[in-house]
């Protein structure tokens, strides 16, 4: 179920004390490492860290009026998650992610984007923060445009055929 809350200090008073704990320390590690120009807000019942309109316009494609999100940061019902979106959106990024992931020692449960964690021990927060920190807004900008214009040539080319 997607929380209603509508700042990120009503979503996490809304946590239980445990989940509270540990999703408050990945927002920390979040914070410290995010690079300037993102901000954090709350989006699809989740935390979120976005790129704002005001630094680009276009938002998210699939949702214009929704920003464009770097990560989001949220607690579902069976486990906490984060949504790492440049690791889903770059092979290179995703391959550099699952190899510092596993020198950490820590097992990796991931889907696309999304880091499943039970407990605050199951995540190396180091490796968060360095994905985090890895991508400037201007480079995170580059990418997905960089990717619509890809895929835009493609979607063409499929109906020339």
């Amino acid at each position: 179920m997607q929380s209603k809350a509508k700042t990120v200090v009503e979503y996490l008073d809304s946590l239980p004390l445990d989940r509270r704990a540990a999703v408050s320390a990945v927002r920390k590690v979040i914070l410290d490492h995010l690079p300037k120009g993102y901000a954090e807000c709350m989006q699809y019942g989740m935390i979120s860290y976005v790129v704002p309109h005001s630094l680009y316009p276009a938002g998210y494609h699939c949702d214009p009026s929704q920003p464009l999100a770097l990560a989001m940061l949220g607690s579902p019902k069976s486990h906490m998650a984060i949504y790492l979106m440049t690791v889903y959106g770059d092979p290179k990024t995703e391959q550099w992610f699952r190899k510092i992931y596993a020198a950490s020692g820590k097992k990796l449960n991931m889907g696309k984007s999304c880091v499943r964690f039970k407990k605050l021990e199951d995540l190396p927060l180091d490796v968060i923060g360095q994905a985090i920190a890895r991508v400037p807004v201007k480079e995170y900008v580059a990418r997905i445009e960089k990717f619509l214009a890809d895929h835009a040539v493609k979607k063409k080319q499929k109906k020339k055929k």
